[in-house]
C-alpha cells in the first residue's frame, strides 16, 4: 500500500516509454555487447551462449540499476517525464533498485503478465513495482530560480 498521494504515471504513458526502452537498448546492446563479441570472434574467440546471455542480463542490470539510482530515470523516462521512486516518494534504495530488476524478468517474459497485473491492480501498478516496493510517478519540472537575474 502507497503511503504517498504523490500521483502515479498513467497506464499508457509507462506503456509507451517501455517500448521507447526498447529502442534505446538496442543502441546500448550493440555497443556494450555485439561490438565486444564481434571483437572475440575476430580473434577467433567464442564465448559459450549460456556467457554471451548472462553478459547480455548484466549488461541491462548495469543500464536500468544505474539509470534509477543517478537520477531516477533512464533516457526513455526523461522523455516521457517519468521518475522512479518508492512508495512513500523517496528515492529507492539499491536493493529495491536490484530487486525491481530482477523481478521485471519474469514479469515481461511471461506473456507481459506482470504489465497486465497493472489494469487489476489497487494502484494500476506493475507487478514487478508492488513487489519491489515502488512506484513511477509523473516527474515534476525542475525549476531555475537558483539562477541569478540576468543583468541589463
Amino acid at each position: 500500500m502507497r503511503a504517498t498521494s504523490i500521483p502515479l504515471a498513467g497506464f499508457w504513458r509507462r506503456l509507451a516509454s517501455i517500448f521507447y526502452e526498447t529502442l534505446l537498448l538496442v543502441g546500448v546492446l550493440a555497443v556494450c555487447v555485439v561490438l565486444p563479441l564481434a571483437l572475440l570472434m575476430a580473434w577467433g574467440v567464442v564465448l559459450p551462449s549460456p556467457l554471451q546471455v548472462t553478459y547480455v542480463f548484466l549488461v541491462m542490470g548495469a543500464y536500468f540499476v544505474w539509470h534509477w539510482g543517478h537520477g531516477r530515470q533512464t533516457l526513455a523516462m526523461k522523455t516521457w517525464k517519468l521518475k522512479l521512486v518508492d512508495v512513500a516518494g523517496a528515492p529507492p534504495d539499491r536493493g529495491q533498485l536490484l530487486l525491481r530488476y530482477l523481478l521485471s524478468w519474469p514479469s515481461l517474459l511471461f506473456f507481459g503478465t506482470g504489465l497486465l497485473w497493472a489494469l487489476f491492480d489497487r494502484d494500476r501498478q506493475f507487478l514487478h513495482d508492488r513487489l519491489a516496493g515502488t512506484c513511477i510517478i509523473v516527474a515534476l519540472p525542475t525549476t531555475t530560480s537558483s539562477l541569478p537575474p540576468a543583468e541589463t
